[in-house]
């Protein structure tokens, strides 16, 4: 079986990818399991794996051009976005976390019996990662790089209808001399297919997710039931406060970002705006303006912000929202429906807190603009969601970012701008935006297994009779004995070993699109190994 990747600008295929299957995600799964439990890469130290997830980053920004413009045919990202901030920062995951891995450091916690405890963070296992549609190169390498990082191996199940760099990355980290078995990629559905494989597959570990929170919930009910820790991070209605005292400057250009970027297509997007009254309608006027002056067109030219939404589904969901704006009681300042899967980008405003369009996420380049008196009744609207992935803040004045960002329920906060990171804070979100978090030693804690040594320290064994350390005798010039202490010897065996096994796993493996009408994609499931892949099952001649 297969499908077709579709251009969401032409609105016609370009690629082709075979569909995975329960039997194919068994398959990936137990490569991964026999990579982990006999092959090299768990039994590795730092520095090797390091060596070899930096030569992955530096092949994913020779390839850039190739990563961008997949993501780009795939989900009508413009290239600008995903070739000129997707690639660098996927190549960043990769590098991070390996010099992460390398650098931390864990604890060793001296005992008053006597006792040394010291800890470890040993690898998890088999992790089951699947990925949304909307960042697919950036949001696959957040969730395996710190995986591989820290020794474990991975099945990947990109979004169905963003295959395409998911394929291409697998080809490069064979290139960058990745072993047998470590990264898997498995094309296919979610429901009684290839997604739900892993999430119920005992055999998996740990299961990392990035998508709907309906669909994080089954995946949670799903890990549940083999008590596999999961990991998610789900949808985001992002509130973004202007007070008075705001630069408008600042806060219109950030503003801007937050809800435009990839065509409104991000769980973060600030899509509900709260604008103080004294500066509403100055607000208001500066942000219409700006949105208006965004260029629409041709995703794959460089000069385009907004592109086409991704898929014909997800637009008529948009246009849902967009049609009933009117109906109940808004008003469309600037925007509506464009050419083809395009919406323009559209300033509501009329509508309360209440209203489905700042309540429910929407996905898609619409923003609700509404009115608010007191920095209380600002908290109260922010807090008043069932999300709180993020929210963003506007104002000079420090004790007020101070307050707000405490008071606030969300599991990020930005001042002045958006979409800003730094690797090593958590990230993740309460309520309907998910469970857990990731990046830095979050990362870490969820990828490995700590654990705690307890050593019993013996004291020196003394001869009866005499105290202090053990002496030897030997004669002196005048005859006598003397004793000299001879330094402790401990016998071979006391020596703590290590050990190392082969490896017998399989390798992540993507063929070369096939030229013609319709570029090819290599099978659902890529693997090197024999046991993981029948002879021609790898790839759908179609």
């Amino acid at each position: 079986m297969t499908s077709r990747s579709v251009d969401p600008y032409t609105r016609t295929p370009w690629a082709e990818t075979a569909v995975g299957d329960r039997t194919d995600a068994d398959r990936a799964v137990q490569a991964a399991r026999r990579a982990f439990d006999s092959g090299p890469w768990p039994r590795m130290g730092y520095g090797e794996r390091g060596r070899i997830l930096h030569q992955l980053a530096d092949l994913i920004e020779h390839n850039g051009h190739e990563l961008g413009m997949a993501d780009t045919l795939d989900m009508g990202k413009p290239i600008t976005q995903s070739q000129g901030n997707d690639v660098p920062r996927s190549a960043s995951n990769f590098r991070f976390f390996a010099d992460h891995a390398r650098l931390s450091t864990a604890e060793t916690l001296p005992m008053d019996s006597g006792h040394h405890t010291y800890t470890r963070f040993e690898p998890a296992g088999v992790v089951a990662a699947i990925a949304p549609w909307n960042f697919p190169l950036m949001l696959e390498t957040w969730k395996i790089a710190p995986a591989l990082a820290w020794g474990n191996t991975v099945v990947l199940k990109p979004a169905e209808d963003t295959p395409a760099s998911a394929t291409i990355l697998a080809r490069l980290a064979l290139e960058a001399g990745m072993p047998p078995g470590v990264l898997n990629v498995v094309h296919g559905y979610g429901p009684d297919s290839a997604g739900q494989a892993l999430t119920e597959n005992p055999a998996v570990d740990r299961i990392t997710f990035t998508g709907e929170s309906g669909t994080g919930r089954i995946i949670a009910a799903a890990g549940a039931r083999s008590l596999t820790p999961v990991s998610l991070e789900l949808g985001g209605k992002g509130a973004n406060v202007v007070f008075d005292d705001a630069d408008l400057d600042t806060a219109v250009e950030w503003s801007i970002k937050a809800i435009f970027t990839n065509t409104g297509q991000i769980c973060l997007a600030g899509s509900r705006i709260y604008v103080q009254r004294a500066v509403h309608d100055a607000f208001l006027r500066r942000f219409t303006a700006a949105a208006e002056a965004l260029l629409i067109g041709d995703p794959k030219q460089a000069s385009t912000v907004i592109g086409p939404l991704a898929s014909q589904e997800h637009h008529q969901k948009v246009r849902g929202y967009l049609d009933s704006v009117e109906a109940e009681g808004g008003t469309i300042v600037t925007g509506g429906p464009g050419d083809g899967w395009t919406v323009r980008p559209t300033v509501v405003t009329g509508l309360g807190h209440d209203s489905r369009h700042a309540r429910e996420e929407i996905f898609g380049p619409l923003v609700v603009v509404i009115p608010f008196g007191t920095e209380e009744e600002a908290v109260g609207l922010v807090n008043d969601s069932r999300y709180g992935l993020n929210a963003m803040l506007f104002t000079e004045n420090l004790h007020r970012a101070h307050r707000v960002s405490a008071s606030v329920r969300a599991g990020t906060v930005w001042v002045n701008c958006f979409f800003i990171r730094d690797l090593r804070a958590p990230f993740g979100g309460v309520g309907d935006s998910g469970i857990g978090r990731e990046g830095g030693n979050f990362s870490r804690e969820f990828f490995t297994e700590p654990k705690a040594v307890v050593m019993q320290i013996r004291p020196e064994e003394q001869p009866s009779g005499i105290s202090g350390p053990a002496p030897t005798a030997g004669p002196d010039s005048d005859g006598a004995h003397h004793y000299h202490h001879l330094p402790t010897h401990r016998p071979e065996g006391d020596r703590l070993r290590g050990a190392a096994g082969p490896s017998d796993g399989a390798v992540v493996e993507a063929a070369p699109r096939e030229e013609g009408p319709v570029g090819e994609l290599p099978g659902a499931l890529h693997s090197s190994d024999p046991e993981a892949i029948h002879p021609g099952a790898s790839r759908d001649e179609s």
